[in-house]
């Protein structure tokens, strides 16, 4: 990885400096979300009706906020280590495209699910990034023929790809399993999108 700049004075972005950029933005984000939910709690759910509920233009606006709030402290715990671990990896490939990668998974899970949640309900919480960031960790490597990064993806779906397939069961009452699937799908057109050629030796 390299900061941009013309090809003479690029200059690479060392792999310890690069980790911790990457652990420092998402120990700052999972704080982000618990100071949230101390915020919630403390206001009596104030924060909730930034869920998003289905087909309401005025809910348009929560499309992105819905993605930093939960529903109790069980919620976020439940998406902990799974953000903190898929952000890690993610953002090793550097912070801009992983900012960017995000934003799409936020904006187009948040639209799916305004979209296609059923009625009389209110969705919210990091889990669609979350399995937006499951499918880009596990694609992005086999897309850009990196090795490193397809190892990556193997030993993410060898840990959890039966925990992802099962939130993708319509099955699971009081989940937002259409939320999940978008998410995914998003993550896995992240990949493409925000996709950097193959690594070629000087």
């Amino acid at each position: 990885m390299t900061y941009e700049g013309s090809p003479g004075t690029a200059r690479k972005w060392p792999a310890g400096e690069r980790a911790v950029t990457a652990g420092k933005v998402m120990v700052g984000w999972v704080a982000l979300l618990w100071l949230l939910e101390v915020v919630d709690v403390a206001s009596g759910h104030a924060l909730d009706r930034f869920g998003i509920q289905p087909r309401d233009p005025s809910e348009l606006v929560d499309v992105v906020p819905a993605a930093f709030i939960h529903f109790g402290f069980g919620h976020v715990a439940a998406n902990t280590v799974p953000l903190l671990v898929l952000g890690f990896i993610a953002a090793l490939s550097g912070l801009r495209r992983f900012l960017a990668a995000c934003a799409l998974i936020v904006v187009a899970d948040g639209l799916g699910v305004w979209l296609v949640a059923p009625t009389h309900t209110n969705t919210a919480g990091a889990s669609g990034l979350i399995f937006g960031l499951f499918g880009f960790v596990l694609l992005s490597g086999f897309v850009e023929r990196r090795p490193l990064g397809i190892v990556a993806g193997l030993l993410v779906a060898a840990y959890w790809g039966t925990t992802f397939l099962a939130g993708l069961s319509p099955a699971n009452e009081g989940v937002s399993w259409q939320g999940h699937l978008i998410g995914l799908v998003a993550g896995v057109a992240a990949a493409f999108v925000f996709r950097r050629g193959p690594r070629t030796q000087p």
